[in-house]
């Protein structure tokens, strides 16, 4: 008789034989990429305020005219609406501070479901050890103030949580987000 085994979580271990897809820098190799550059740094950061140290995280995302490079986007392989190269993935594993980097351009608008737009946004998806399946989230632009207010996804999200979805500028031109796991701050996470 075969007995069921128990639910296994994603790491410590999800790093192997995944590190050769990793990608932190979307705009390599590609000098006439459209689209403004934009670097994102953060950390991961448990409920007890801790970095996470062996995560990873991936974005996905559409390119500056707001087409994903995927054949579920009805306007994907357009010569005039495409981006030759552009692939919008991204992955990167947490450093022992719990850091991340990311080198993008700042994405366009796509279709929400209720035919309006949605604002300038990442997909990101989280994976670390304990979790049985993968954190969803998104990540918004500081300097869409107007879309922000108005996009789909926004709306749905409680007004006083909405900034754990949104980056925050700095001096240097980096934009600074934070993934907080748990507790004060706790970043809004979707079930996808």
């Amino acid at each position: 008789m075969l007995y069921p085994t128990t639910s296994q979580t994603v790491g410590p271990y999800l790093h192997i034989g995944l590190s050769g897809l990793n990608c932190a820098d979307l705009t390599a190799g590609q000098p006439d990429l459209a689209g403004a550059s934009v670097v994102i740094e953060g950390r991961v950061i448990d409920g007890q305020g801790n970095p996470v140290p062996d995560g990873m995280i991936e974005i996905w995302q559409a390119d500056a005219r707001g087409v994903y490079r995927h054949p579920d986007d009805p306007r994907h392989g357009e010569p005039a609406t495409s981006t030759p190269g552009f692939t919008g993935f991204g992955r990167v594993p947490t450093e022992a501070d719990g850091s991340f980097r990311f080198t993008t351009i700042k994405p366009g608008s796509v279709p929400a479901p209720d035919g309006t737009l949605q604002a300038p946004h990442l997909l990101v998806s989280l994976f670390m050890r304990g979790l049985l399946k993968h954190l969803s989230t998104r990540l918004y632009f500081p300097d869409e103030a107007q879309a922000n207010e108005q996009d789909w996804v926004l709306r749905q999200t409680p007004a006083a949580r909405r900034g754990t979805l949104v980056a925050q500028a700095s001096d240097d031109g980096v934009l600074r987000w934070n993934v907080v796991l748990q507790g004060a701050g706790e970043t809004v996470f979707f079930d996808v």
